[in-house]
């Protein structure tokens, strides 16, 4: 048996034509195809503008030097890849965790009681944790309500939608962001994109992008100006090609990871002390199909569990250890906030491989071998 991830890319012959064609053509980087897929992005998720990135963190370190000042107080999860909250430090702001809900993602009724507690808090970082989508209706609310800015990191969740509202569109935020890493559900290798119906930020994330500068032909040719310090944080023509070639398939890998998770659930019906994070639910991307392990009914640790595993070809993951237990952020007073939600999912999730090229028979051994695992210790 082959190692059995618990996510990969899914490559196709039409992938690999559409990279080979670029490479053979006149434009390696910042060329047509880079305005070609945020344009793909735009339609397929409904957004006005799009500006592609490197990787998904850069998305986040810009997104956040548009959206705060240094001081500003930020909402965010304490469940999420360190990215999320680093970016809110990147732009010397200061994040403030939220304890999660039962599906893994922020408690937006939380949140608002800090936003009542605390009116110099500016914004709420939200993630649609797993790619399943936070609750629309209260996002609205909360943004009206409380005039904050909000950033929907959407890193798992490409193709889901809540309400009617596709994850990225920005109907109830000022900026969302997704990654296109080869774990997403679909990828250019390494890559990110920053969403937002704002043109005010859509022009100054094009300048922050690109060294914070912007051309002046009407001057001369060859003029630019810089007008502020930015990065070099450009997606390359070869990666969006890979990234356009993709997205023609999304709604099919979306398709084969909502088929997957579904036929996880009804395996997990039959053992009283696993269960799936969440119902099963069209609205999820499934980018991770999270279970909760009740470990102390079994004669073997987390740790245990997931050496031997791998010991059988089987890669599972964890998503994720509190943000505010790191080293890092526990120098920097981080630690003792109350996430008696957020510990008790750290002490049971596990990630199970879930990605369109997944076999049945995969599939199969994955369960069985978690079972027998699991009982036999």
């Amino acid at each position: 048996m082959k190692n059995i991830p618990y996510g990969k890319q899914s490559i196709s012959k039409e992938d690999i034509k559409a990279v080979k064609d670029v490479l053979k053509s006149d434009f390696l980087t910042t060329g047509p195809k880079v305005k070609e897929f945020e344009n793909a992005l735009c339609e397929y998720t409904g957004v006005k503008y799009c500006v592609s990135v490197s990787n998904a963190t850069a998305a986040l370190h810009l997104s956040s030097l548009i959206l705060l000042k240094e001081g500003d107080l930020v909402l965010t999860t304490v469940n999420s890849f360190l990215a999320t909250s680093n970016s809110i430090l990147y732009a010397k702001a200061k994040p403030i965790f939220v304890d999660i809900q039962s599906d893994g993602n922020i408690d937006l009724d939380l949140c608002e009681k800090e936003l009542l507690k605390n009116d110099k808090i500016k914004a709420i970082y939200v993630v649609h944790f797993s790619g399943n989508p936070v609750n629309q209706e209260k996002l609205a609310f909360l943004k009206k309500s409380y005039n904050i800015k909000i950033l929907e990191d959407c890193a798992h969740s490409i193709g889901a939608i809540e309400n009617g509202i596709k994850a990225g569109s920005c109907q109830n935020s000022d900026i969302s962001v997704f990654s296109f890493h080869p774990v997403k559900q679909l990828t250019t290798g390494e890559g990110g994109a920053i969403l937002t119906n704002r043109k005010d930020i859509y022009e100054k994330a094009l300048k922050l992008r690109n060294h914070g500068m912007s051309s002046k032909t009407e001057i001369a040719p060859w003029f630019y100006e810089m007008y502020e310090l930015g990065f070099n944080y450009r997606l390359t023509d070869i990666a969006c090609a890979l990234g356009l070639s993709q997205i023609k398939r999304l709604d099919k890998f979306l398709e084969k990871r909502r088929k997957i998770a579904k036929k996880y659930d009804k395996f997990f019906d039959e053992y009283a002390n696993i269960k799936p994070l969440y119902k099963y639910t069209e609205n999820s991307s499934y980018h991770l199909y999270v279970i909760l392990i009740d470990f102390e009914k079994y004669n073997i640790s987390k740790k245990e569990l997931f050496l031997k595993l791998r010991k059988k070809f089987i890669y599972l993951q964890y998503h994720y250890i509190p943000i505010n237990k790191q080293p890092y952020y526990k120098k920097l007073g981080y630690g003792d906030e109350k996430i008696p939600m957020m510990e008790d999912y750290y002490e049971k999730a596990l990630s199970l491989p879930i990605f369109p090229k997944l076999s049945k028979k995969e599939q199969k051994y994955v369960l069985d071998n978690l079972i027998e695992t699991l009982e036999k210790a």
